[in-house]
């Protein structure tokens, strides 16, 4: 049994197996199983349940320990036995065999082969290892620490030296963005001079766009460290609903805001439409840059930050005088 085991994955059903379990015939007495619970419990590595298989091997049932020593001595196991039997396979990972356990309050786990033959069971011990183990490792995972997060792991082993060179170069990039910015500023410089109101809302816009990208940034690096088999293209799908609610809810809120604090409706609809664009492209962008990076084998909690903050910077200085250039053409 002990070599037949080690086909299976690690993290597996059939890993975790036992074999040595009490089986039952289902044309067989409950004196019969009683005498040979008597005669053999020394071999069983548990006595939970007994399983019912056919005389191919196939799982047909279960029975509960206390129902064999309740029961009258003459009655059918086939009688008494649960049909529906909660069960896996060998290759099944562990965590979702353990979840089980805990979903039908169940002691053990029953393991078959495509063809429903018993190999063996996981057992309770077994699944509470599992359980704290896995508990174990996602804590790890929240905090960005475990084996499927190398990133993580170098970084809180690296000295102060190459910390530096790992975070100084996305710096300097950020540093070359910010005279990027500053150059868009200068080249809408005559619609500011004739709308200088607009210039006053520049921080606010940068800002929401950096509170967004940031916030999604952190959600989705967070998500992917709790969760290494994470469905990205679901993810994506999602936020971009959560981005465009949230858009639309602040642009209007800022266009209305913008509208009685100012008189101006033509500078609240600039607001409004401005906003609602920079934040679906920080949302976007809070999702791509921390992919990206993830993809080619670069840290995203290094990174995401400085790059994130000045592409979003520029693209919403960009996006925000475009279309107050064009929009004030129509007032």
């Amino acid at each position: 049994m002990k070599n037949e085991k080690i086909k299976y994955p690690p993290e597996s059903a059939g890993r975790r197996m036992i074999s040595n379990i009490p089986t039952a015939l289902p044309e067989e007495r409950i004196l019969d199983i009683r005498k040979r619970l008597f005669e053999k419990a020394q071999e069983f590595e548990t006595l939970n349940y007994i399983y019912i298989v056919d005389r191919g091997g196939k799982l047909v049932g279960v029975l509960s320990l206390k129902e064999v020593f309740q029961k009258p001595e003459e009655t059918k196991t086939e009688d008494l036995m649960i049909r529906e039997v909660v069960k896996t396979h060998p290759y099944t990972d562990q965590e979702k065999v353990a979840i089980l356990a805990l979903r039908y309050n169940l002691k053990s786990i029953p393991v078959v082969d495509k063809e429903e033959r018993l190999l063996g069971i996981v057992t309770s011990d077994v699944i509470l290892e599992i359980l704290h183990s896995e508990n174990i490792e996602d804590i790890l995972r929240f905090a960005g620490i475990s084996k499927y997060n190398t990133f993580a792991a170098k970084v809180l082993q690296a000295p102060a030296g190459i910390l530096t060179k790992l975070r100084l170069p996305w710096l300097i990039l950020g540093l070359f963005g910010g005279l990027f910015a500053a150059q868009i500023v200068n080249f809408f410089e005559s619609s500011l001079k004739t709308n200088f109101i607009l210039a006053a809302f520049i921080p606010l816009i940068v800002y929401m766009a950096d509170a967004v990208g940031t916030q999604t940034e952190t959600l989705f690096i967070r998500s992917l460290a709790i969760d290494y088999r994470l469905n990205i293209r679901n993810y994506f799908f999602k936020e971009i609903k959560v981005s465009l609610f949230i858009a639309l809810t602040l642009g209007v809120l800022l266009a209305l805001i913008s509208f009685l604090w100012l008189g101006l409706p033509h500078i609240g609809v600039i607001l409004g439409v401005s906003l609602f664009f920079t934040i679906v492209v920080a949302f976007f962008l809070g999702l791509l840059v921390p992919h990206l990076l993830n993809k080619f084998k670069k840290d995203p909690a290094i990174g995401s930050g400085p790059i994130g903050t000045i592409i979003r910077d520029i693209l919403s200085l960009i996006i925000y005088f475009s279309i107050a250039s064009l929009m004030l053409r129509f007032f």
